[in-house]
């Protein structure tokens, strides 16, 4: 039945345009009633994104199954992988969808707030990774908005070329970038983070109130 609203909505929607199809051509086609229609999607938006609840679950599990020796960066750009994989799952409806919303201002700001629902989903497992770290949330936030606009800049190529393209060769290509700029080793608590080091010379039989004005001063202490 979903399957069905959707392959009817987007044949009404080359047909005669978005704008100019309601719910009611859409249950028609598909010979069901409007409480059919309502039981799959709130909205007609949602008909044209009937994917994505599902990838930004299996997104928020994948991260939330994630142990502290995975590296945080590593993690989300797979994260952001499994999205690319739904796109690439029907090249052909992807297509489609890229350049229906090209078209209707309204289902581009649709889209838009489900990007910032996937990025937040990789902000807040960055944020638990980074806690304690000094601009730990500043730099959870960035790297999340960097990896989206990674994916996101790959993913449209992608779609630009009618889905002929390599997408995950694409995709790879902009979030090793970011790999390259944030990644790194696993992040430790920050009760394991290792001190300051500070080495002071002083000369041999110096009083001791003498090295500890250096050391002072090394530290930038009045």
């Amino acid at each position: 039945m979903r399957e069905a609203l959707v392959a009817a909505a987007f044949q009404l929607f080359l047909e005669r345009g978005y704008e100019q199809t309601t719910v009611d051509d859409i249950v028609a086609l598909a010979g069901v009633g409007r409480r059919s229609f309502f039981r799959y999607f709130p909205s007609k938006e949602d008909v044209v994104f009937p994917d994505h609840e599902r990838c930004l679950a299996d997104m928020t599990a994948f991260l939330s199954t994630g142990g502290e020796d995975d590296e945080p960066v590593g993690r989300v750009c797979d994260a952001a992988r499994l999205v690319l994989r739904m796109y690439a799952e029907n090249p052909a409806f992807s297509v489609q969808r890229y350049r229906l919303t090209k078209k209707v201002p309204g289902l581009r700001a649709y889209e838009l707030s489900v990007v910032w629902r996937y990025e937040r989903a990789l902000a807040d497992y960055l944020r638990g990774r980074f806690a304690g770290l000094r601009d730990g949330t500043l730099r959870a936030d960035v790297i999340a908005a960097a990896v989206v606009a990674a994916h996101n800049n790959g993913l449209r190529s992608w779609l630009r070329s009618d889905g002929r393209g390599d997408a995950a060769a694409a995709v790879d290509h902009a979030l090793g970038l970011v790999q390259g700029a944030f990644g790194g080793g696993p992040t430790p608590p920050a009760e394991q983070r290792p001190e300051d080091v500070v080495v002071v010379v002083s000369r041999r039989g110096a009083p001791l109130w003498r090295v500890v004005q250096e050391i002072e001063t090394t530290l930038g202490r009045d």
